[in-house]
């Protein structure tokens, strides 16, 4: 994630991380609305409102428009959907921790516990635990080549004795496909 995206996610936090903001936030959804209007709702003082919407306005959060002696605060939903798309998605999340040694040294438990030299002492039965056996099987096989069933079970038997379980865990997880008594890695 780009650190203008993390900064802006961390400012739309910190904003959003009040009670009272997040109230004013749902009254905006529902119509344009005063800061008198807002402090007569939530019984808070005007110069507390008009404190909370100057931080939501700043984020870019909401609009204000003068009608007379009034402001009227008004929801940018377009803010909303643009935060959603753009840095709340799946991918853009996923990046706010760089995959670094912490997570390695995970998979290396993982391994330590369950993998003696290049016998797999038990299958796990925890799926986390299960796929990082299986992707250290996977990675014992070249990409772009074919393997028989005959190929596969002989390589997985030098690994644990119930080499049909593992063939068929590599497949149900992704690993490897198989078509035809043919396997390949993915």
């Amino acid at each position: 994630m780009a650190q203008e995206h993390f900064d802006q996610l961390l400012q739309f936090f910190k904003v959003l991380g009040n009670e009272s903001r997040l109230k004013i936030l749902g009254l905006l959804a529902q119509e344009e609305r005063s800061v008198s209007e807002l402090a007569v709702i939530l019984g808070v003082k005007e110069p507390t409102i008009s404190h909370h919407l100057a931080m939501m306005k700043e984020m870019g959060l909401v609009t204000v428009q003068a009608v007379g002696n009034e402001r009227i605060y008004s929801l940018v939903s377009s803010f909303l959907d643009n935060m959603s798309k753009d840095i709340f998605s799946q991918n853009n999340l996923a990046t706010l921790v760089e995959k670094d040694d912490n997570l390695d040294a995970w998979e290396r438990k993982v391994l330590k516990a369950f993998v003696h030299g290049e016998l797999i002492q038990e299958i796990p039965t925890k799926l986390k635990k299960k796929q990082v056996i299986l992707k250290w099987l996977a990675e014992k096989f070249e990409e772009g080549v074919e393997y028989s069933e005959t190929e596969i079970s002989q390589r997985l038997k030098q690994h644990h004795p119930d080499y049909a379980a593992l063939r068929r865990y590599l497949v149900e997880n992704g690993y490897m496909q198989r078509e035809n008594g043919i396997y390949w890695r993915v």
